[in-house]
């Protein structure tokens, strides 16, 4: 006991003088032939009737099709809310004589994230009819349907991903990058358009196959790297372009009609920095289904975010994700990135000083110091555990002031690292020399989201894939919010919904604690103008003459 004691108080007396810190089924890419990706049979333990001896066919209800299309109907999609038969994912079901049931799930896009578990809850709600003998699901995807009006080389694009940021050297072009080849890595086909004429960066990012400009007809081939489509100024003309803006919007324009892009699901397009002629005539003139906006964790930056959100609300581009760039520094414990090494002999020292009068016997300090050390040693060995330590040189970033003001559901911090830079400057991208690191691992995450919220923009009715329609009724000086394909709506009161405003004004940013003196609202105040912002988030402007940006996840919490 005294031991246990003297090492505690060793311990307190040491700390002032020595700090101690611490899916496997792929859709092709390059086709939309079909692929089955799954077939299976009942458990030879399932109580069903096996097929005649003489080879006659197994006897099935004459409703099959209804009892199998009631079974999938369990089957939901996470991002669009519904089940994948109202839908309309599931194609050619047929019954063979043996009893085996076949269906094509055609699915939004090649890339869908759950698609092999959609595959196996097909194969175990077919198998669980007392009347089958197995399935067999053929993954397929829905035809590209690309907008009216789009350029004549962008005919055939399924989805075009603006990655912007509103200043220059935040990561943009890294982003976009490996965003794209996440992407193709997961079945989509994908192209990425550079429309920064005036300092191209991806000739020097993505070194390609064959770097030959070819035409096709009157149109430019795109170079390729792997599976992935590339063009930029920089391939066809050295250096960077020395023109005014409308210049460079006509010539963005002949590019992206010109370039034979042929079938993309995505075409990812690195945008210019910052938010003025050419970004916003780039953003009506391609029908850009979402943006990524890329930052860094200062506050200057965050200013930058609202400038990105603002843009792209007026030209009705939702916003669908942030990236917030070199938002940490990780310490490596491979000594990388400078990692600090216990000096033993000199931790000892320091314990033996804060010993010094408290134990009287020198060997029992030494001893005590000795036990000191190791318990150091093994808290930073469970600290560590394999997670590596995260040093924010910036300061501690704006992930839950994003959710919490716009409604920007899928923020990402990547962090500081030098291969992520070397590989930008190489000619390869970071994703594909190191597939299956951390971080290659927070752009594939980005890449699922991007996949899941292009699915909501295009197919979406339901609750996850629209948003609400919030009005104020005069008359009875209630808040109506509906959702869509909902006949009823919830009300909540203007003064309710004032209070709960949670800007920077009204809300302290660093500690959540709540500025804003709910008495000081009065029953009477009342919204002035209502405006959605994005698809994530409905401004308000209140008749006390402040702003609020309210999250849809915010007003439904409310109406709970």
């Amino acid at each position: 006991m005294r031991r246990a004691a003297l090492v505690v108080a060793a311990l307190a007396g040491a700390a002032s003088g020595f700090g101690v810190g611490p899916r496997s089924a792929r859709m092709s890419q390059h086709t939309r032939d079909a692929i089955v990706v799954g077939a299976s049979s009942p458990s030879p333990s399932a109580e069903v009737d096996t097929a005649p001896s003489d080879g006659a066919a197994a006897k099935h209800p004459s409703d099959w099709q209804s009892q199998i299309r009631s079974a999938l109907s369990a089957v939901v999609d996470p991002d669009l809310d519904a089940d994948i038969v109202s839908l309309g994912f599931v194609q050619n079901l047929q019954l063979d004589a043996s009893g085996v049931v076949s269906l094509d799930l055609e699915l939004t896009t090649p890339a869908c994230p759950v698609r092999d578990q959609f595959v196996a809850e097909c194969q175990d709600l077919i198998n669980g009819l007392d009347w089958t003998r197995g399935a067999e699901v053929t993954l397929t995807a829905q035809p590209i349907e690309a907008p009216s009006g789009a350029p004549l080389g962008m005919s055939q694009i399924g989805a075009v991903i603006a990655v912007s940021s509103c200043k220059g050297g935040v990561g943009k072009s890294t982003t976009a990058v490996n965003l794209a080849f996440a992407l193709e890595a997961q079945g989509a086909r994908v192209g990425i358009f550079d429309a920064d004429v005036y300092g191209p960066s991806l000739p020097t990012m993505v070194t390609p196959e064959d770097d030959d400009v070819r035409f096709v007809g009157r149109q430019i081939a795109p170079l390729k790297r792997g599976g992935v489509r590339l063009m930029s100024f920089g391939y066809v003309n050295e250096g960077s372009a020395v023109m005014r803006g409308p210049m460079v919007t006509q010539l963005l324009d002949q590019f992206l009609s010109l370039t034979n892009w042929g079938a993309l699901d995505y075409l990812i397009l690195d945008m210019p920095p910052g938010t003025g002629d050419i970004q916003l005539t780039l953003s009506q003139r391609l029908n850009i289904t979402a943006a990524v906006i890329v930052t860094t964790p200062q506050e200057l930056s965050f200013v930058d975010v609202e400038r990105g959100v603002e843009m792209f609300d007026a030209v009705e581009v939702p916003c669908v994700a942030v990236v917030e760039n070199m938002a940490y520094l990780e310490r490596d414990d491979e000594g990388e990135n400078g990692a600090a090494k216990i000096d033993e002999a000199a931790l000892r020292e320091k314990f033996l000083e804060a010993l010094h009068g408290a134990v009287s016997d020198s060997s029992d300090a030494a001893d005590v110091a000795n036990d000191l050390v190791k318990i150091v040693q093994e808290n930073m060995q469970s600290q560590s555990n394999g997670e590596k330590e995260q040093i924010r040189i910036f300061g501690p970033g704006h992930r839950r002031r994003l959710s919490e003001q716009f409604g920007i559901e899928h923020s990402f911090s990547v962090p500081l690292l030098g291969k992520i830079a070397q590989k930008g400057d190489s000619g390869t991208p970071f994703i594909l020399d190191y597939p299956d690191s951390p971080q290659a691992a927070i752009y594939r995450d980005l890449a699922q989201s991007v996949v899941g919220e292009v699915a909501k923009a295009k197919f979406g009715k339901g609750k996850g894939g629209g948003r609400p329609m919030v009005t104020y009724d005069a008359e009875g000086h209630t808040m109506r919010v509906e959702e869509p394909g909902d006949e009823e709506s919830g009300t909540i009161s203007p003064a309710e919904l004032r209070r709960a405003c949670r800007c920077a004004a009204c809300v302290e940013e660093l500690s959540g604690k709540q500025i804003l003196d709910p008495a000081s609202i009065p029953e009477s105040v009342k919204p002035v103008d209502l405006s959605p912002t994005g698809n994530y988030a409905l401004s308000v402007d209140w008749s006390d003459g402040h702003r609020s940006l309210y999250p849809y996840r915010q007003i439904r919490d409310l109406l709970k």
